[in-house]
């Protein structure tokens, strides 16, 4: 019976196709937690802990304020059977990093490292990264210091803040990614 209600509530998600709008707001009175609303479903969520910021810097610990997409799902496939979404998908493996460095061209993008490199490895041995959302914050165009690596990924178990990203439970994400597409609008703040 489980299965056939989740599979009758997936049709109805396919059928019904991705939310074209979610929204991220500060919580009133803790600028470090949040709520993240798409239609009717709301979930809690941890951001950065300098609060929701308009001109977001590198280091700084603020999350975005303003209109993002989502651009694809990275996930730990070592860890979790492929999340029902509607955008594109991508294995995390060994090498996969995220460059946060404004002086390196390939700031806010994606690079492959060697096993010996250092750099901000989405591999990791926690779960904040067994999924992860990447949106298009400071893409077109990537402008040094403006900020990298905001993901919309998985909580600490405290729910503490994030260093600039959007952070919620697992069984939230997995709720999540079932109403997200390339098209829908991430609006923060």
């Amino acid at each position: 019976m489980k299965n056939t209600a989740i599979s009758a509530s997936y049709l109805k998600n396919r059928r019904a196709g991705p939310r074209s709008v979610i929204r991220v707001k500060p919580a009133a009175g803790n600028p470090r937690r949040g709520w993240l609303t798409a239609g009717p479903l709301a979930i809690p969520v941890a951001l950065g802990r300098g609060g929701v910021l308009a001109n977001k810097r590198e280091g700084d610990g603020g999350t975005p304020r303003g209109s993002f997409r989502p651009r694809r799902l990275w996930w730990r496939g070592d860890r979790h059977s492929r999340p029902q979404t509607f955008l594109p998908v991508r294995i995390i493996d060994d090498e996969d990093a995220w460059c946060e460095d404004p002086t390196d061209r390939h700031y806010n993008q994606p690079v492959r490292l060697g096993r010996e490199q250092g750099g901000d490895r989405l591999k990791r041995t926690d779960h904040l990264y067994d999924f992860i959302i990447e949106i298009d914050h400071n893409t077109k165009p990537r402008i040094a210091g403006r900020g990298s690596a905001v993901f919309l990924h998985l909580a600490r178990d405290n729910f503490g803040p994030t260093a600039g990203c959007v952070a919620m439970t697992k069984s939230a994400m997995l709720q999540l990614l079932r109403r997200l597409g390339p098209r829908t609008r991430i609006i923060i703040g």
